[in-house]
């Protein structure tokens, strides 16, 4: 418990210190502060390795396709909003709109193109979402939406929501799904980070075009089979220390 007392200490005095520091990245080119994103990420994972021991795998990367695409990975603790990021070429995350209020943290969102999501708005609201969207597909970015809108326990029933399928529909882009097994180790609304090995595992593309229910059928399909599969993994792990 004290190295992820320690761990959790670090990890937001490192995220103020770039936040702060950082914060000229604010009127130069929004290169110059997807990199700082990327640096602050990495910095956290070298925190969480060599404090509380835990690590993390990819597999599958080789399935990301080199231009634009939506990516739907599973969400079940706060470690892939930061640790996903590394992973893609320009990533733009959906985040709730009330994120963007918060100063320096909202506006360093703006600054890094994330898109905002007003669940309680009306048509008004979706439209500027799908328009910001599309402008990020355009530029060739990957777009990264947690499909279940929520951080999930492990093992816990799909909850998957119909933003994913209107994206998939507007944007007209392949949707890599992204299964992963964090919330063994990163436990939601807890303060402990058991060490380990986070599994990322990017899954086969599934082609734009396909009916709405087709698509969330196998979407859900894929992340589930593999998310409860890389569980089994870690459990599996635990038990033969």
């Amino acid at each position: 418990m004290a190295r992820s007392f320690l761990f959790n200490v670090l990890f937001y005095v490192a995220t103020a210190l770039f936040v702060v520091l950082g914060s000229p990245l604010l009127f130069t080119p929004r290169s110059w502060a997807m990199a700082a994103l990327r640096l602050h990420s990495r910095t956290e994972l070298w925190l969480l390795k060599h404090i509380v021991g835990l690590d993390f795998e990819v597999r599958g990367k080789d399935r990301l396709p080199e231009g634009a695409c939506l990516v739907a990975a599973k969400h079940q603790s706060a470690w892939e909003t930061f640790a996903l990021i590394p992973l893609f070429r320009d990533p733009a995350l959906l985040m709730k709109r009330e994120l963007f209020w918060i100063p320096f943290h909202g506006w360093f969102s703006h600054k890094f193109g994330m898109i905002p999501v007003d669940r309680e708005a009306g048509p008004s609201a979706l439209r500027r979402m799908l328009h910001a969207a599309r402008t990020r597909i355009e530029e060739g970015r990957e777009i990264i939406i947690f499909p279940e809108g929520t951080r999930r326990p492990p093992g816990a029933a799909p909850d998957y929501k119909t933003g994913i399928v209107l994206l998939y529909n507007a944007l007209g882009v392949p949707c890599v799904p992204v299964a992963l097994n964090s919330g063994v180790f990163w436990r939601r609304r807890s303060c402990y980070r058991a060490p380990g090995t986070v599994i990322v595992e990017f899954l086969d593309p599934i082609p734009p075009g396909l009916p709405k229910d087709a698509f969330l059928a196998r979407l859900q399909e894929a992340i589930e089979t593999a998310s409860n599969r890389l569980l089994a993994e870690a459990k599996a792990t635990a038990k033969s220390r």
